[in-house]
């Protein structure tokens, strides 16, 4: 269905209009919205807006409200019932709008028309602080990526300074971090029964700021937010401990000291602790199938029509089929966010997905990705719980691949066959990145290694739309050990297996892989044997790009430190535009004007092999 075939009532309502078309008189939770609001669900506000709905209270959203002037759009719906809620968009506000570089990115992708002023930098922060002046006396809850990763100390890349938790940035009353579909209804729930919300000290998956606390021999007590301003080593260790609580079954409470000053609280009190609450174990099947199915339209919101919003553009088609990611990558947000366990969809809520999207009238028979936070991670899991609900590893596959891991690909086949089954659908391509360490596996499991070797000839000859993309990020081993990335020599063994199936299938198609400069531990000789070692391989690279530091990353804590968290052994990493400028010209060595470079790649092409030093993490 298009968004003609929708009424405004089939949305959830964003003005005083749209409330009376509902007939409503009053408002339980608003939701602001740093995105503009696209009913469907990739998208954190409308999933959480539809969650709540489903429990039976009254939802609206405001998205991307004008912050200027007498702040009418935050008056516009009035006082709600029981709380505010942010949510700042699906990427990091300064990621979605600045460059590694700092400059400013051609469009914002989650914008109409891809417009640039549509919401401030740290949206969390300005609409809290809106709301407060407006409604001192209403709960204002944060959720969404931004507050979710800057729920402790952290390094602001923007700023160039560690910035607290976000809690005594902006004023808000609660952080709900992660996917927060479980911990918001339980939230809801307990505010509907009359209780104040500086009463809900143990709901899972919260955070809040306390003037006192008791501590429990089971608590995880960091350094506080000023010894870290004062000791980067601080800084780094805490890190470790908030890792590897983010992706244990079974985490622990996490405390952390923050001065009377640095909340801006009035009070007589001298410190004030931040409490990270243990997380919900990860959703079952059931729960997540059910977090899918709710009536989602698919569709922006008809206020947009006749507008562009381009991530809508590249999720329309796409369907994801799991939450969660057990790689670790040093540089990624994922596993801080959503965890290392895997919680798959069923089939036969997948199917239902896809269903409806082959019935969009402009929907031309092509799912555009059945995939994932990693395309090829669904169906698998420990296959001793036990083991895994002890497990502090932030990753399953590095340095090695855990021999409890169930690497089986079989479940994930059975998808893709019954999707491609479908009337309607002429195929279906993974768009999502594709861990070929899991496919190059050889596990004592002789049917896990035949679904591999199935899985990868069906993925090249059935699921490829001429260019495969995925992600060896260097081909320094000493670097990858820093990323958590497999080495490079994964990737040529991978590399031969596709060409070799495109020769038997009489394809024509292309590996097209991505890569990092300016990651921790990279060295300018890393970046000349890289341009070295693809050029002899032919690559002409065009997914690339500079590291950014984004909050709660190993190899975020790693650049800003100096050390690696997990040794605490001093980490070399490009910091000044100069350094990065020169590491990144090395992707180009093909380019006019790169003679220099491409010298330094011919000098570089000599020694294949390096030293093997301790690696670096994340």
């Amino acid at each position: 269905m298009s968004v003609e075939d929708y009424k405004l009532t089939d949305f959830l309502p964003t003005t005083k209009k749209e409330l009376e078309l509902r007939g409503w008189d009053y408002v339980d939770i608003i939701l602001f919205s740093g995105d503009a609001y696209v009913d469907h669900p990739s998208f954190g506000a409308a999933v959480i807006g539809r969650t709540l709905e489903a429990a039976g209270y009254r939802v609206a959203i405001v998205p991307q409200p004008d912050w200027h002037g007498d702040f009418r759009d935050f008056k516009k719906l009035g006082r709600p019932r029981l709380f505010f809620g942010i949510a700042p968009g699906c990427m990091d506000s300064m990621v979605n709008k600045y460059t590694a570089a700092r400059r400013l990115r051609s469009e914002d992708a989650y914008s109409p028309d891809g417009r640039h002023d549509m919401r401030p930098e740290y949206p969390t922060i300005v609409y809290t602080k809106i709301l407060k002046q407006l409604y001192p006396d209403v709960p204002v809850v944060l959720g969404g990526i931004e507050a979710s990763l800057r729920r402790v100390t952290h390094y602001d890349y923007w700023q160039d300074r560690l910035r607290p938790c976000i809690l005594c940035d902006s004023g808000a009353d609660m952080i709900i971090y992660g996917m927060g579909e479980k911990t918001t209804l339980e939230l809801a729930r307990r505010l509907n029964e009359g209780l104040p919300i500086g009463s809900l000290h143990d709901i899972p998956q919260t955070v809040y700021l306390a003037s006192s606390v008791s501590p429990t021999a089971d608590d995880i007590i960091l350094h506080s937010h000023e010894e870290c301003l004062r000791n980067k080593r601080a800084q780094a260790e805490n890190f470790r401990h908030v890792e590897e609580q983010s992706n244990m079954m079974h985490a622990h409470r996490i405390l952390q000291e923050v001065s009377a000053e640095t909340v801006n609280r009035k009070s007589g009190n001298r410190q004030y602790f931040v409490v990270v609450n243990p997380p919900y174990p990860p959703m079952t099947t059931e729960e997540l199938d059910a977090s899918f199915d709710l009536p989602y339209t698919r569709q922006p919101h008809p206020k947009y029509r006749g507008k562009r919003i381009p991530a809508y553009d590249m999720i329309k088609f796409s369907v994801n089929i799991h939450r969660g990611c057990f790689g670790g990558c040093a540089f990624c947000t994922i596993s801080a966010h959503q965890g290392k366990f895997i919680t798959c969809r069923s089939k036969a809520s997948i199917v239902k997905e896809v269903e409806q999207v082959t019935r969009m009238p402009d929907f031309k028979g092509y799912i555009s990705d059945l995939g994932g936070p990693s395309a090829n991670m669904y169906g698998m899991h420990g296959r001793n719980l036990k083991a895994c609900e002890k497990c502090k590893r932030p990753s399953c596959i590095h340095p090695q691949i855990c021999p409890n891991l169930d690497t089986n690909h079989a479940k994930l086949l059975e998808v893709y066959r019954a999707v491609d089954a479908l009337p309607g659908v002429k195929k279906s391509f993974i768009g999502s990145g594709v861990r070929y360490d899991l496919l190059l596996y050889h596990s004592k499991d002789e049917a896990a290694n035949r679904a591999a070797r199935e899985y990868t000839r069906e993925l090249i000859t059935r699921h490829v739309s001429g260019r495969l993309k995925v992600a060896p990020e260097h081909t320094s081993e000493r670097v990858l050990r820093y990323m958590r990335k497999p080495p490079f020599e994964q990737f040529y063994e991978f590399k031969r297996q596709f060409d070799r199936i495109c020769r038997e299938e009489h394809l024509n198609q292309q590996i097209i892989p991505y890569f990092i400069s300016s990651h921790p531990g990279c060295r300018e000789q890393d970046m000349a044997q890289l341009a070295a070692i693809t050029r002899k391989l032919g690559f002409h690279l065009e997914q690339v790009q500079d590291f950014t530091p984004t909050p709660m990353t190993v190899a975020t804590e790693t650049w800003y430190t100096g050390y690696d968290p997990y040794t605490l052994e001093p980490v070399f990493s490009a910091k000044t535009p100069r350094e990065k400028e020169a590491q990144r010209q090395y992707f180009f060595w093909y380019k006019n004007n790169q003679h220099d470079n491409h010298r330094a790649t011919e000098h570089s092409e000599k020694p294949k092999t390096e030293k093997r030093g301790r690696p670096r993490r994340h």
